[in-house]
């Protein structure tokens, strides 16, 4: 009997042993996979945060964009900084930390060639005379801001509506003398609003967001100037890639969509 128990015990040993090298070759094998699985799964996409500078009559479609933009691209947050064309100029040529520009004109991009990249036209825009509510002083043309009685406000020259404001009286040769000169659109029709001034010249679709706070007049085609809406990476940009690709991105169907429905006209 002891002879039997002896050999059975040889047996569950051998047995042991031989099962032993199986479990650690397993164990190796599954490290193995999952060492696989783990370098062929995607890499979590890098969180971005974008910072865009934008012309004051961006504003209120901008900040549609961006969230439909982030909706699109997890990990990428767009911050916008609103100002007049040429205050953003001027942060670009101080070196303020931003990675994309968007400007109310070509000529102001076109003075930064050595701080961006290639530009593109986004959208374009057209100026409208925004009256004081109920328009009081039945103003339906251009010439009518000519009438002293009218209080003008206009932005100032060196601002892109300012400069189109300008251009267009000057072609019609009508003198306005503007109560005030603002820094960008956006304080032009506040003043209209406020009614601070009976008149100003600003953009359509910013006339549009007023509401029954003011009244839109329409200038004729051949008396009006079409704005365009050039976009541009900044060459100082940290996020390079991410900045091109929503640049990009402004002249997608999806974002085209949300420019014109805000009134912006076609690039």
């Amino acid at each position: 009997m002891s002879a039997i128990l002896n050999r059975r015990a040889a047996a569950a040993a051998l047995t042991a042993a031989l099962l032993v090298p199986l479990s650690a070759c397993g164990s190796d094998a599954e490290k193995k996979d999952d060492a696989a699985s783990s370098a062929s799964a995607p890499a979590s996409p890098k969180a971005v945060n974008l910072t865009v500078l934008a012309a004051s009559s961006l504003t209120d479609v901008f900040k549609t964009a961006g969230e439909a933009y982030q909706k699109s691209h997890p990990g990428t947050k767009v911050t916008f900084s609103f100002a007049g064309s040429q205050e953003l100029a001027a942060q670009v040529k101080q070196g303020a930390p931003a990675d994309a520009l968007v400007t109310a004109d070509t000529k102001t991009m076109d003075g930064l060639k050595g701080e961006t990249n290639d530009a593109t036209v986004i959208a374009k825009n057209r100026l409208v005379i925004a009256a004081g509510k109920g328009n009081p002083f039945k103003i339906d043309e251009l010439k009518d801001l000519a009438d002293s009685k009218i209080k003008v406000v206009l932005a100032a020259p060196e601002v892109p509506v300012g400069r189109y404001s300008k251009q267009i009286l000057d072609a019609q040769k009508i003198e306005v003398k503007p109560v005030s000169q603002e820094a960008n659109v956006r304080a032009v029709l506040s003043k209209v609003e406020l009614g601070e001034a009976d008149a100003g010249l600003v953009y359509k679709t910013d006339s549009a967001k007023s509401g029954d706070k003011v009244v839109s007049v329409d200038i004729p085609d051949d008396q009006n100037a079409v704005a365009s809406y050039p976009a541009a990476t900044l060459k100082q940009s940290k996020n390079s890639e991410a900045a091109a690709a929503f640049v990009a991105w402004l002249s997608t169907p999806e974002a085209q969509k949300i420019l014109q429905d805000a009134g912006f006209q076609k690039a």
